[in-house]
């Protein structure tokens, strides 16, 4: 098995790589990299949780430690500025011998801010990268986060490295072991709060590091796309189960989805006529062609699963020329996937941040991007219950298009997702969410 340690140096080399371009380019000498520092919570003395900046993480897996700099120009050994101070009131993570420190010409630091006598004395050909505006202004850096620049890396950072792929395998390992405990205590009656402790506990995260705020769901709730209220009754009549939930490794982030039905019923035939529809979008995912098109085609096929269910009384094509399919799938198919949950670049034709709009009908889609070989997807197609659609659409002049009835007897259910993390080959996609075996 190939270890991250023997996969890391061409991703490194490869960061180089883009560096070194993108400096010729914007005439610049270097990037000054900040992870970030903690917030503090208004009038309090504890901060919110950290969260490090992702082009930070994109070099090297320090995902937790505030106040660290990189300082890069694309040729010369990076500098890494770890912050390591002396302090009894909190854990102090020392720094840790591992496959990446060589890496990297290694300072430590122990005052935060004293961290300028270790950046570059001359900044004017430096640009600070991170979310800090003061700090950087009071540090003396007059170009920060420039656009130009952060278009060619975020454009660049949908190809992910074969290091980067098999972090993400890595991070899908994690989730699914999440997902099979969550399953579990579903079926055995546990509460949304109870289901959520059961997936914490065996990815052997926090709250505060899975990449997202985990969609714990049932029965009704299954219809709030972006439910994260967690009930801790226990449910009277449980019905229905619907878990959005990832895992971080290494800073990569896994966004998995799964519906489960308690009972074999007509909505577990829905479930499984939904996952036989996320796949065939799964197989869809080919180089050279628009996410966008995929997008349209998985549309009208909900089109279809809402025809052969007997929801609406028209052929797919009438739902899809009426717009009434958005009224039971009212997001988009799915997005890039990487250092951040939603990753970035996913609406660029080029590097110079040339945009590409989604089509209108279509707004709520995350990428409209061509898909290519190193990029990596979540497939998520939906089909939900959701009340307040639901009333617009019976007060709408193609109400009568609808089975009211039928779709009434869902309602209880909420809504169907089931979502799989794919790495796009150039001969063949990679699904590595059904690759752990999570059906």
């Amino acid at each position: 098995m190939t270890t991250l340690a023997n996969l890391y140096p061409a991703h490194v080399q490869e960061l180089q790589q883009r560096t070194k371009q993108v400096l010729a380019r914007e005439g610049l000498d270097g990037l000054v990299i900040h992870s970030g520092q903690e917030i503090k919570v208004f009038l309090d003395d504890y901060g919110y949780p950290f969260k490090v900046n992702p082009h930070f993480k994109h070099w090297l897996p320090l995902v937790n430690i505030p106040n660290c700099w990189l300082i890069v120009n694309g040729t010369g050994k990076p500098t890494l500025i770890y912050y390591q101070p002396v302090d009894f009131w909190h854990k102090v993570i020392e720094l840790a011998d591992d496959y990446w420190n060589e890496f990297f010409d290694i300072q430590v630091l122990t005052n935060a801010a004293e961290v300028e006598k270790l950046l570059p004395y001359d900044k004017k050909g430096f640009a600070y990268i991170g979310g800090h505006i003061e700090v950087a202004k009071a540090l003396g850096f007059d170009t920060i986060n420039p656009e130009p620049l952060l278009n060619y890396v975020h454009y660049h950072r949908a190809y992910k490295t074969t290091y980067e792929q098999e972090c993400l395998r890595q991070s899908n390992t994690i989730a699914v072991s999440g997902h099979k405990a969550a399953q579990a205590a579903f079926m055995s009656g546990a509460s949304e709060f109870d289901i959520q402790q059961a997936y914490l506990k065996a990815t052997h995260h926090t709250d505060n590091e899975t990449p997202y705020g985990n969609i714990v769901a049932l029965n009704e709730n299954a219809s709030i796309l972006h439910y994260t209220a967690l009930d801790r009754e226990l449910p009277k009549t449980p019905r229905s189960f619907l878990i959005d939930a990832g895992a971080q490794f290494h800073g990569y982030a896994s966004d998995i989805t799964r519906t489960y039905a308690f009972e074999q019923n007509r909505f577990a035939e829905l479930i499984a006529r939904m996952d036989q529809l996320m796949l065939k979008a799964v197989d869809g995912l080919k180089p050279g062609k628009s996410y966008v098109d995929l997008h349209i085609e998985t549309y009208k096929e909900i089109g279809s699963v809402l025809a052969e269910f007997g929801f609406i009384t028209c052929s797919a094509d009438t739902a899809v020329e009426t717009g009434i399919i958005s009224t039971f799938f009212p997001h988009g198919l799915g997005h890039h996937l990487g250092l951040q949950t939603h990753d970035v670049g996913g609406f660029m034709a080029d590097e110079r941040g040339t945009h590409i709009n989604a089509p209108e009908p279509h707004g709520f889609l995350r990428t409209s991007r061509v898909i290519e070989a190193n990029q990596v997807f979540t497939i998520e197609p939906g089909l939900y219950f959701i009340d307040s659609l639901l009333s617009t659409l019976k007060q709408s002049a193609h109400a009568n298009m609808v089975n009211w009835l039928l779709v009434d007897e869902m309602r209880p259910f909420g809504g169907i997702r089931i979502e799989d993390n794919i790495i796009v080959h150039q001969t063949h996609n990679e699904n590595m969410t059904r690759d752990l075996k999570l059906d």
